[in-house]
């Protein structure tokens, strides 16, 4: 698929302030893939500010060099998050909660989305709230999260005001189709959707004793609920990779106290990766390290500072080991690949500024110097 070179019609773009005079960032979006690769090979980093977004772009591809950050006004906004597709356009979701003089305030979800590394963002559009008919639950909603298909097409998931979860997706020619829910009562925040090679988009939804979890046959189809998985995730923990063609493992931090957990496929039982996360999302990437297929983990630890660590994919068996690096940060941290392959870890320092590690050109997974962007 081609680069979007001009917006969709009846988009228009939300163009930033440069500088970001006065905004600092507040707080990691709430994912931890806030560090997003282009189709032009620039990595760009996001974080949360008092009344918006924040965006630090990479000069050029595999660079040590990066502009930013911009900002983009967006008020009233909350739980804030983004999802990639393979064409690479960045799509952002989030709660607008805006208050109403002499009643409740209106709550919707809303969705912008960026064409192209650097470009401005489109306008944030309402995608409505699903509870229509009995307004007095419409203030109730919780985190939205969002999932891209092979095609495309953006699925944008909220867990109702009944604990249920309700899907919203885009549908041919960009036009919405209506609410759907999938009537369960149990589900907490911290839902988590992701999209595997084949298209296929699968849901993780946190619950008290245990995580629910759905699934498509293929790319398109209905979601049908799969086998409960035994792993009960702290709020807001959950992530999902890859880490086989069309098959993904969910990470999530066990709210019990047995650190990080690791859940693929028709496995019985979840699988402990160890370590003494903090509140937060957990980090996770697939990387070639020394021509083995690794999966790179990381999170923010107790103490504040960042922590990662890496083992061959899918061989939890051979065991994991923790290392912090860097200072405390507010949120979790991010990784990605750059356009040389090597391992990115961003934070965001407790100042508001965005920190970089990169790998460095040695043997294992050894990261250089911590620089301010």
């Amino acid at each position: 698929m081609p680069l979007r070179s001009s917006p969709r019609p009846g988009r228009e773009p939300s163009r930033p302030t440069a500088p970001a005079a006065g905004h600092t960032a507040s707080g990691t979006l709430a994912t931890g893939n806030w560090l997003l690769r282009g189709k032009d090979g620039r990595l760009t980093a996001y974080a949360r500010s008092a009344d918006g977004l924040l965006r630090w772009t990479q000069d050029r591809p595999g660079g040590a060099d990066w502009s930013g950050p911009d900002f983009f006004e967006a008020r009233h906004l909350t739980h804030l998050t983004l999802a990639q597709g393979i064409d690479g356009y960045v799509h952002f979701v989030a709660l607008r909660t805006r208050p109403r003089e002499g009643g409740p305030a209106e709550v919707d979800v809303v969705h912008a989305v960026q064409y192209q590394s650097g470009r401005p963002l489109m306008d944030w559009r309402s995608l409505g709230n699903p509870h229509t008919k009995m307004v007095e639950r419409a203030p109730h909603l919780g985190a939205p999260t969002a999932a891209v298909d092979a095609s495309g097409s953006v699925h944008v998931f909220v867990r109702d005001a009944v604990h249920s979860v309700r899907l919203r997706r885009e549908g041919k020619g960009g036009k919405w189709e209506g609410w759907k829910d999938f009537k369960v009562r149990e589900v907490l925040d911290g839902i988590t959707a992701t999209a595997t090679s084949a298209g296929r988009v699968e849901v993780f939804g946190p619950a008290e004793n245990k995580t629910l979890h759905w699934t498509q046959e293929k790319q398109g189809a209905d979601f049908q609920r799969t086998d409960d998985i035994p792993l009960p995730p702290a709020p807001g923990s959950g992530t999902a990779l890859e880490t086989a063609a069309d098959r993904l493992t969910y990470y999530a931090t066990d709210s019990r106290g047995k650190g990080v957990v690791a859940h693929r496929g028709d496995d019985q039982d979840a699988r402990p990766l160890g370590g003494t996360p903090d509140a937060g999302p957990t980090a996770a990437l697939r990387a070639t390290i020394e021509g083995h297929d690794c999966t790179v983990l990381a999170h923010r630890g107790q103490d504040g500072r960042p922590v990662i660590a890496a083992y061959p994919t899918q061989d939890e068996q051979a065991g994991v080991w923790w290392a912090e690096t860097g200072e405390p940060c507010l949120g979790g941290p991010a990784l990605a690949l750059d356009a040389r392959d090597r391992v990115v870890m961003a934070t965001i320092g407790l100042d508001g500024t965005l920190r970089i590690a990169r790998q460095k050109a040695e043997s294992g997974l050894a990261l250089d110097a911590w620089t301010r962007v």
